[in-house]
């Protein structure tokens, strides 16, 4: 999986049950440094204010991550990760206390994500989720464009920006040799 995470030319990461980040790739992390391994993206979403900015669609968004998570833990609400994660943020965010109030349950299929991203400006990304075969509990989260649009252009200027400059790779040459 991490070969083929490596490999994408889209943004894309392994995120666990309760969004927890468990790899990602550079891209991804160029879009949010937030996706980068050890990141919880409920922490981040309701405790991170850099991360709320880049979300003009922070409120829908949120909605949707509440429902995903009481899907993903179904009846399994004894376990210890879930009761940390979920009483930690009803502790801190209001917003969490308010959506987790509902009791809204609903998967996530693929949507459109938008994002107004430092550099590049506002970026509408579909946002695709695949469960890994044998793995439990784990997705492959892939952002992608509609190829040709303006979107698919900004997501390769942000790419372009996270390629290695001939000094890095020089760098890495030398400490191999």
């Amino acid at each position: 999986m991490l070969t083929l995470l490596a490999s994408l030319v889209q943004p894309a990461f392994v995120e666990g049950r309760y969004f927890d980040v468990l790899a990602s790739n550079d891209l991804a992390k160029a879009l949010s440094p937030n996706l980068a391994v050890g990141g919880n993206q409920l922490r981040d979403m309701f405790l991170d204010q850099a991360e709320q900015a880049l979300h003009p669609d922070w409120e829908d968004l949120t909605e949707c991550f509440i429902a995903n998570l009481r899907q993903a833990v179904g009846t399994d609400v004894d376990d210890p990760r879930f009761i940390e994660l979920t009483g930690s943020l009803s502790l801190a965010s209001p917003r969490f206390r308010q959506l987790w109030a509902r009791h809204e349950v609903r998967g996530q299929r693929g949507t459109l994500i938008r994002f107004d991203h430092p550099q590049v400006g506002e970026l509408v990304l579909n946002r695709e989720r695949l469960s890994i075969g044998g793995a439990e509990h784990l997705q492959l989260v892939v952002l992608h464009a509609d190829p040709g649009s303006a979107d698919a252009e900004k997501l390769g200027l942000l790419a372009s920006a996270t390629l290695p400059t001939r000094a890095d790779r020089d760098k890495v040459a030398r400490a191999r040799s």
